[in-house]
């Protein structure tokens, strides 16, 4: 079973209004907080010890340890993200014990220590790639068998008085070595700024950003690479009086999402459309099976891609059949209507999934983050008026009118 989809079904938890309720509650604890599994950079974090036989070896430890993506900076609740992937392959004739991982700052001399992830910490970012491992005791590290690959899914959380490296890299210790991983030079911005690609209030940034969201551990290979074409993607869903419906959880017209308007983010050509796919029966304790077999086709459901320039891709999913308002080749205006919210392709819900990306295909693709030109995020205190960022997993956004 690919990683994705394996992450996809542990991570599927958001569809009854008991949940929507508890996600309301959780948003406002997001605020000033990082985004979900992300770790604050330069806070509260353990020194991994050097192995007693740690120095120059010959060979030195055949572990191979890969950015394939570079991430870039991106600003919410007053904090810069970082959100990118390790993919660490034991290229030996035998097991290693990986018994912590550091970050390094490696723009400084210095080569100064981000974070460090300690061994009982390791489960929690690290992700096997095919079969789950042997089962081990998780404060004596995590065992990676000869050949075997794993993946280090990495969110860092750097507030205001931390300073943002402009290169990184890696260290991987080992039961008795270290082994270096080469410099990450972050992508530099600016980053897009975009309009909301929906109206009004109550929306959701469901599986949006985070280190938990099932978008994040979309890891997935299409094109012959292995990609995180959700990197960034968000699932607006409308969230009233706790819960996302209001009547017939199975009929698509309860859910407060549905049919509602989907917008140009920014100025573009319309580059992709599908349509004419039906809706699903809404997903219910009572199972739930998709109204088409889903393909590499379909699992979009009906949609629209939007050329923005500079080779960047915006992607709408899930959208209403019959409803897209748009051709191929058509000029596009911010805030233009585009479509309306669905419940097509491989959507459990009705709701409008989109995210940002370097090619025009869902999944072959890498997905990259930009920042909405301005929004307002619910707490506790009330509507937080924020600018030029991104809402984090689980944040309740309202939307001005286009």
């Amino acid at each position: 079973m690919p990683l994705w989809i394996r992450n996809h079904i542990a991570l599927l938890v958001m569809s009854t209004a008991s949940t929507f309720m508890a996600m309301d509650s959780h948003a406002d604890t997001l605020i000033g907080k990082p985004a979900d599994g992300c770790i604050v950079a330069g806070q509260g974090q353990g020194t991994n010890p050097p192995p007693v036989e740690a120095g120059p070896a010959f060979p030195p430890p055949q572990l191979q340890i890969l950015t394939p993506y570079a991430p870039t900076y991106f600003p919410s609740g007053g904090r810069q993200y970082l959100i990118y992937e390790l993919h660490i392959q034991n290229f030996s004739d035998t097991s290693m014990d990986i018994m912590g991982i550091d970050v390094i700052d490696a723009s400084t001399a210095s080569h100064e220590q981000v974070t460090s992830i300690q061994p009982h910490e390791l489960r929690s970012v690290l992700q096997p790639v095919g079969a789950a491992p042997r089962p081990k005791d998780t404060t004596h590290g995590y065992s990676l068998d000869e050949g075997r690959t794993v993946v280090a899914f990495l969110c860092l959380a750097f507030d205001g008085k931390t300073a943002l490296p402009s290169r990184i890299s890696h260290r991987v210790f080992l039961h008795n070595a270290i082994a270096s991983g080469p410099d990450i030079h972050v992508a530099p911005g600016p980053l897009p700024v975009l309009s909301a690609p929906v109206a009004g209030t109550d929306w959701t940034a469901a599986d949006g950003p985070s280190n938990e969201s099932h978008h994040r551990l979309g890891l997935f290979v299409a094109g012959g690479a292995a990609q995180v074409s959700r990197r960034y993607a968000i699932d607006w869903k409308q969230i009233k009086n706790g819960s996302s419906f209001s009547g017939d959880p199975r009929d698509v017209h309860a859910y407060h999402a549905y049919g509602q308007d989907v917008l140009a983010v920014a100025d573009a050509v319309v580059v992709g459309i599908k349509d004419g796919l039906p809706d699903n029966v809404p997903r219910t304790p009572a199972g739930f099976n998709t109204a088409v077999p889903i393909t590499m086709e379909t699992v979009a459901g009906n949609s629209v891609v939007l050329d923005l320039g500079n080779g960047q891709f915006g992607y709408y999913a899930h959208l209403k059949a019959g409803s897209l308002r748009v051709k191929v080749g058509d000029h596009v205006r911010r805030g233009q209507l585009l479509a309306n919210i669905g419940n097509s392709g491989d959507a459990r819900e009705p709701h409008l999934h989109f995210q940002l990306e370097t090619s025009t295909d869902i999944l072959n693709s890498e997905g990259v983050p930009y920042v909405i030109d301005h929004y307002k995020v619910k707490t506790e205190h009330g509507w937080d008026e924020r600018n030029r960022e991104l809402p984090v997993r689980g944040m309740i956004v309202e939307f001005g009118q286009p």
